[in-house]
């Protein structure tokens, strides 16, 4: 039986993070949903396709070959990783991920993933949508505040010149759109278990998880 981990919750609450390490500390193929999302975002804006033309965005999804190499987001055969991660793309991102065609298109690409290996998932709504019967499910949220620091951070040390303000007030607006979308709007799903990760670094939150998993794995 195929193990599968689902990690939900808001912009910068360091999903991707710590669904890394989890991965590697469980063996778990490691598929992160929101680049996918990111590259669909990337290819558009290159293209000048508004995110209201449907349509066109649709075709080029088709056009898009997607996978991870070593946590890296090969598209197209060319590695994008680090285009996908800037300011433009974040802020413009909630506005393709949410067409609903795009979701369908891409979810089935994720469920396909993990029929066929053990795999940890992060995104919006992984243990909502695309993992429903996931083995694990978990929900990671932090105060605004903490979040915009740890992207206002993280994109300063990749020598990008960014202000903390915009940042809060961009993730503000994205949970915002996140959590209203019409289509699989953020939220936690029933069975999964919310970790508050404000304050806490990275061990904490894994091991908080992986406590959980190692339990559960060893009574199976």
């Amino acid at each position: 039986m195929r193990i599968s981990v689902a990690i939900d919750g808001p912009a910068g609450a360091g999903k991707s993070t710590i669904a890394k390490i989890i991965g590697e500390k469980f063996n778990l193929m490691y598929i992160n949903t929101g680049s996918m999302y990111r590259a669909v975002t990337l290819r558009s804006l290159e293209k000048e396709i508004e995110a209201n033309d449907v349509k066109s965005v649709c075709k080029l999804v088709s056009t898009l070959d997607m996978h991870f190499k070593n946590d890296r987001l090969i598209l197209n055969g060319e590695d994008v990783n680090d285009l996908i991660t800037t300011p433009r793309i974040s802020n413009n991102v909630s506005a393709y991920a949410s067409i609903k065609e795009v979701r369908q298109n891409l979810v089935a690409v994720m469920q396909k993933m993990a029929k066929q290996y053990d795999v940890i998932m992060d995104g919006r709504d992984i243990g909502t949508v695309v993992l429903k019967d996931a083995t694990f499910k978990f929900f990671l949220t932090a105060t605004p505040e903490e979040r915009a620091d740890r992207r206002y951070n993280e994109l300063k040390n990749k020598g990008i010149d960014v202000n903390y303000e915009e940042i809060l007030n961009d993730i503000i607006k994205r949970d915002y759109i996140d959590s209203h979308r019409e289509v699989d709007p953020l939220r936690k799903a029933d069975d999964a278990i919310e970790i508050n990760t404000t304050g806490l670094n990275i061990n904490e939150v894994v091991d908080k998880i992986a406590s959980v998993m190692e339990t559960k794995l060893e009574n199976r």
